[in-house]
């Protein structure tokens, strides 16, 4: 929540509505006057919750606070997020084996470590009339990391390169 989309005590202009107290006690159904009356009573704010739901929802409680505790849940939810890293191998259609079993030993590295790899093959020329020989390397490169991972989506074009986004399999992932 941003601190525009929460009312707070004046802001509320519903008829009637919810009440929860602090600790989260269902009070009752009070119109806008009463609720705000309580609160100021108790040196508190009313602070709408829920504005979608019959009747709105308000909650009793020292807006510093609350907006501290928002604050916090959002914190917590963005250290629980995992981050996806992508590595980017670039190829070319006239690579040399070795350099592809180089470029393969890195992408399989970066598997290990539950990073996803995407493949680019960069077309020049003649190769983006006809960019087969860009899909064939990218096939034979996925082929020598199927064991490891496996392709998010089929190999497409995008503008000067054919690329290929690989997916460590569940049972490597760090």
């Amino acid at each position: 929540m941003s601190k525009e989309e929460i009312l707070i005590n004046e802001q509320i202009h519903f008829e009637e509505v919810r009440c929860v107290s602090e600790l989260g006690e269902q009070l009752g159904i009070f119109s806008i006057e009463e609720a705000q009356k309580i609160a100021r009573d108790q040196g508190l704010d009313l602070i709408c919750i829920s504005p979608s739901a019959k009747p709105p929802v308000c909650k009793i409680v020292e807006y510093g606070k609350f907006r501290y505790q928002a604050e916090k849940r959002l914190k917590e939810s963005k250290k629980k997020q995992k981050q996806i890293e992508v590595k980017e191998i670039k190829l070319s259609t006239q690579i040399a084996q070795n350099d592809i079993n180089y470029k393969v030993k890195h992408a399989r590295e970066f598997f290990e470590e539950g990073k996803h790899v995407k493949f680019r093959v960069f077309l020049r020329g003649r190769e983006l009339q006809n960019p087969i020989a860009g899909f064939e390397m990218l096939k034979r490169v996925c082929a020598m990391v199927e064991d490891i991972a496996h392709a998010d989506k089929e190999p497409k074009i995008e503008g000067k390169y054919a690329t290929a986004l690989m997916i460590p399999n569940n049972k490597i992932k760090a």
